[in-house]
């Protein structure tokens, strides 16, 4: 890694909106199916694969643009009042370099930076990769210190789900000798594990309901020993492939020109987020008996986290607070039409939670 001038990538975000640190490379696709049982049985990180990401149908992009259309107001407003909140800090009161992790992250780094200007903030924005179970890349870590130190550095998510990234961050850098802090904002904090949080409400931020045509064309990141050298930033794949399906800038610009809204619910605090956090726990050890789970990974609570594994993984079932929530559409959709079971119950905080289905390995 030549930190003097490393490769310039930005995917398909203007390059003023955000520095990838992530090494671009070709990695070849695994069975969706496959993957799952590689998983489950051990024989293989979630990190050293990735499947193809499949286009969404026409009737899943309409239920895209309706969220949109419901939640953009909302979510510049939740936007505002983080960078209110991030300029309250001392710490980041003039200054911020915004860590964003690829890549749910990273739109919401990109609006973040974006409010942050406007405020009179001299801010940097940098995506990085952190795996759970592998952690934080710490390349990426060692540039963004040479550059601008540690102290003014957040990072920034979507939203919490069960805290699994949370409770990485806070390991991968217990012990780190660039001197970051394990400094967690996002959106949407259900999981009560944030250190910033805009809300606890678990509701359709739009860019959690489609993969790398809304981030930048950039895959989820890939740890291997054949791609990743010991010098190099974690491994994705460039979705070049898609750019024509492409709303990276479009879901910005939906977003940066919505209207404002008054924001009522779902007000974050210290104190709600600890509530929330106890909820979550009961939640989470009433659904490993319910279930007859012993892996907790197989449990993705959260509409983002669920909508993520009915895409990305096998799903088994389909929880849901409320079947006629408007905030879940899309998730019926796909539910339909992939035969997933849809089950009403009690959720704590949560509007979905997706269990994956058990291919062998637990």
């Amino acid at each position: 890694m030549n930190e003097e001038n490393p490769t310039a990538f930005s995917g398909s975000y203007d390059a003023s909106d955000v520095t990838f640190l992530l090494k671009p490379v070709a990695i070849p696709r695994i069975d969706v199916r496959k993957k799952e049982r590689l998983i489950q049985s051990g024989a293989k990180h979630y990190s050293e694969m990735l499947s193809p990401e499949k286009l969404p149908d026409q009737r899943y992009l309409e239920l895209y643009q309706k969220a949109l259309n419901l939640n953009a107001g909302r979510l510049r407003s939740h936007i505002e009042l983080l960078a209110r909140a991030v300029i309250a800090r001392p710490e980041t009161s003039t200054e911020c370099v915004i860590i964003s992790l690829a890549r749910a992250g990273t739109p919401i780094g990109v609006l973040l930076k974006r409010a942050l200007l406007r405020m009179g903030v001299a801010v940097h924005h940098y995506s990085i990769s952190i795996i759970r179970g592998r952690g934080i890349d710490r390349n990426a870590l060692r540039l963004i210190q040479s550059r601008h130190g540690s102290v003014s550095s957040i990072f920034v998510d979507g939203w919490t789900g069960k805290g699994a990234i949370k409770l990485e961050l806070e390991r991968s850098l217990a012990h780190d000798p660039f001197g970051f802090r394990p400094f967690l904002a996002v959106v949407a904090d259900p999981a009560g594990c944030a250190d910033l949080a805009a809300t606890l409400d678990d509701y359709v931020i739009p860019s959690g309901l489609l993969n790398g045509i809304v981030s930048g064309l950039v895959s989820r990141s890939v740890l291997t020993d054949d791609l990743v050298g010991t010098d190099d930033f974690h491994a994705c794949a460039f979705q070049e492939e898609y750019r024509e399906h492409d709303v990276s800038r479009d879901f910005i610009t939906a977003i940066e020109t919505a209207d404002t809204q008054a924001l009522d619910g779902g007000q974050w605090s210290p104190l709600l987020a600890h509530a929330a956090r106890k909820q979550r726990d009961e939640l989470m050890r009433h659904l490993l008996i319910e279930c007859g789970i012993r892996d907790i990974n197989r449990i993705k609570p959260g509409i983002a986290e669920a909508t993520r594994a009915v895409l990305r993984r096998v799903p088994e079932r389909l929880f849901v607070a409320n079947r006629h929530d408007p905030e879940i559409r899309h998730l019926r959709h796909l539910a339909a039409a992939d035969g997933i079971q849809i089950i009403e119950r009690s959720l704590a905080s949560y509007r979905a939670v997706t269990i994956i289905k058990s291919v062998g390995g637990e």
